[in-house]
């Protein structure tokens, strides 16, 4: 069902976008990471009343509890590991499948002995491993950089949920920029959907943050469904979270996948 020469090239023309994109986090990660002060949690906190509420909360940097991991769970899981990733996410999503048809080259790849099927699939594949491989990493890299800065004090189970979580987070955000890609045949109007979605649900998420006023909007966003503070305080909630989100993205590749093999393409 996969084609491996397909999969090799698109590999070839792809991996330096991945590993600038693993670059950067690292980078935001190692910074943040050793901002921690096991001694002084209480400046931490003082600093963050000192910044106005609204933007606090919007940004989701509100300091959850004392301990390392929710310090963790704040400043990475609550912006930085969701905006970036997203990022990196639709605008792989669009080299994969719709940049191909906008630019003519997908007519060479259905002529070859590949299949539309095949092909779609290939890319999926790709994009699917292509996220994995990114939250792993970053998933280690978080890991060792704690560990040196402050041995023993990462919760290591929770620190792994909170990563699966994010996991599949990004693999839902994928779905929605790959079926957005199988749709449309403009690499526009494409990335207008596919990236237009998953920003709209984050900043309706932002928003939802602010203030009691406007927390129902959260409601409405793919974002709610991970929830770090439900992963730190254990709630039975979680695995309810994460099946939905495997769901949705199963769901919405699947369609991508049948709806680029039956549409008609201009080529």
């Amino acid at each position: 069902m996969i084609s491996f020469p397909l999969f090799r090239q698109t590999l070839k023309s792809n991996y330096k976008f991945f590993i600038i994109f693993l670059l950067i986090l690292t980078m935001y990660f190692s910074v943040i990471i050793t901002m921690y002060d096991p001694i002084n949690v209480e400046s931490m906190q003082l600093l963050l009343q000192s910044l106005p509420k609204e933007v606090v909360n919007a940004m989701n940097f509100n300091l959850i509890g004392s301990t390392f991991t929710g310090f963790l769970a704040s400043y990475l899981y609550g912006f930085l590991i969701i905006v970036f990733p997203m990022i990196y996410t639709i605008i792989l999503t669009n080299r994969l499948i719709a940049k191909h048809i906008d630019n003519g080259s997908m007519a060479y790849l259905l002529a070859s002995p590949n299949s539309r099927k095949k092909v779609v699939f290939t890319q999926m594949i790709y994009l699917v491993t292509s996220i994995i491989l990114l939250m792993g990493s970053l998933f280690v890299l978080a890991y060792i950089i704690a560990e040196i800065a402050y041995p023993g004090l990462i919760d290591v189970r929770t620190f792994v949920i909170l990563n699966f979580g994010a996991l599949l987070l990004h693999l839902a955000i994928g779905s929605i920029a790959f079926l957005s890609s199988c749709i449309f045949n403009d690499s526009k109007d494409s990335l207008a959907f596919g990236a237009g979605i998953p920003i709209l649900f984050f900043l309706i998420q932002m928003l939802g943050n602010v203030g009691d006023k406007l927390s129902f909007l959260k409601n409405f966003t793919l974002f709610s469904i991970f929830n770090p503070q439900s992963i730190l305080e254990g709630s039975a909630s979680v695995p309810i979270s994460f099946a939905a989100l495997f769901i949705i993205a199963a769901l919405l590749y699947a369609a991508g996948i049948f709806i680029f093999n039956k549409k008609d393409l201009p080529i």
